[in-house]
C-alpha cells in the first residue's frame, strides 16, 4: 500500500518504520506518523499550515460549530463503504476521524504536509496511518483506494486520479460562495465574487461527477475566542485588515454567519 517517496518502491514494516527494497528507511515519529516528505520535496523549512492556524482550527472545529459538515461527510463515506480509504490535506484530523467512525472495517490513511497539523491529528485515531506527504507526491501504491476524500484542501486531480481503483471515488468539500458572507461583508469594503464550480474544469479524463449536494447552516459565535480562531483558520485572518478583525471579535452582540458547503463525488471509469 505505501510507497516510497523516493524511489516508489513498495514500503514495508520494519523495526519501527518502514522500508523499501532499495534501503530507503523512515521510522515512525513518537506521536504514531511517519515522515514521507523527504527534504528534496519541500518548498520551506516547515511546509504547510503553522502551529497558530492548526491549534485555532483544532479548538474551532472541536467545540462543534462544524459539525453538521462533518457528519454529512461521514453518512456519504459509509455510502460508499470502501475497503480502503485516504483523506488528501487532513489537517489536524477532524473530519479524518469522523470518516473513520463510519467506517470502521476500513483501512484508513491520512496526510497532510504540515507537521504540525499530523502530530495533532494521530491522537484522535491511533488506529489510522497518519502520513506527513505532499499532495503532489502521494506516497501510496496506484490504485490502491476505493474512496478519497478532500475538505478545505487544495487537490492534485491526476494523484488522485492515480490512486483511485476502477469504480472508486473521489469527495471533493468546499464552501460555496455564499460562505461566511456574513464575515467577509463585515471585513471588506467590496466582498468577492467567485464561482464554486471553477474545480469542475480540472477534473482528469476518466473520472466524472455522480453526485453533487449542498449543506447550509446558520452559524452563531458567541464568544470573541471562537470568532478569533475561525478569522485564524481562514485566509481572513491575514487578508483583512487588523481593525476590521478586531472589531468582529471584540463586538459584544453573537455573530451570526452563514456556513454553505458543497460536497462533490468523482469517479473514476
Amino acid at each position: 500500500m505505501l510507497a516510497c517517496p523516493i524511489c516508489s518502491e513498495p514500503l514495508n514494516a520494519v523495526d519501527n518504520g518502514v522500508a523499501c527494497p532499495a534501503g530507503h528507511r523512515f521510522d515512525r515519529a513518537r506521536q504514531g506518523y511517519l515522515n514521507l516528505l523527504p527534504v528534496q520535496h519541500k518548498n520551506s523549512r516547515d511546509p504547510g499550515d503553522n502551529l497558530a492556524m492548526v491549534e485555532a482550527r483544532r479548538d474551532f472545529l472541536n467545540a462543534g460549530h462544524y459539525a453538521p459538515v462533518a457528519k454529512r461527510l461521514a453518512e456519504l463515506a459509509a455510502q460508499y463503504a470502501p475497503q480502503r480509504w485516504l483523506d488528501i490535506g487532513c489537517g489536524e484530523g477532524y473530519y479524518t476521524a469522523q470518516i473513520a467512525e463510519a467506517l470502521p472495517n476500513a483501512d484508513g490513511y491520512a496526510l497532510d504536509i504540515s507537521r504540525e497539523a499530523v502530530k495533532r491529528a494521530c491522537k484522535r485515531n491511533p488506529q489510522l496511518t497518519w502520513l506527513i506527504a505532499s499532495m503532489a507526491r502521494i506516497p501510496l501504491a496506484s490504485g490502491s483506494c476505493q474512496f478519497l476524500a478532500s475538505v478545505f484542501s487544495p487537490l492534485d486531480w491526476e494523484e488522485a486520479k492515480r490512486l483511485l481503483s476502477p469504480g472508486g471515488g473521489l469527495m471533493k468539500v468546499g464552501p460555496t460562495s455564499g460562505h461566511l458572507m456574513e464575515l467577509r461583508e463585515r471585513l471588506y469594503d467590496e466582498v468577492r465574487e467567485y464561482t464554486d464550480d471553477k474545480h469542475l474544469a480540472l477534473v482528469p479524463e476518466g473520472m466524472t461527477l455522480q453526485h453533487s449536494e449542498t449543506l447550509e447552516f446558520k452559524l452563531t459565535l458567541e464568544k470573541g475566542q471562537d470568532r478569533a480562531n475561525l478569522l485564524a483558520m481562514t485566509p481572513h485572518g491575514w487578508r483583512a485588515s487588523a481593525e476590521r478583525r478586531a472589531a468582529v471579535i471584540e463586538q459584544v452582540e453573537p455573530f451570526e454567519v452563514t456556513v454553505s458547503m458543497r460536497y462533490d463525488y468523482f469517479v473514476l471509469q
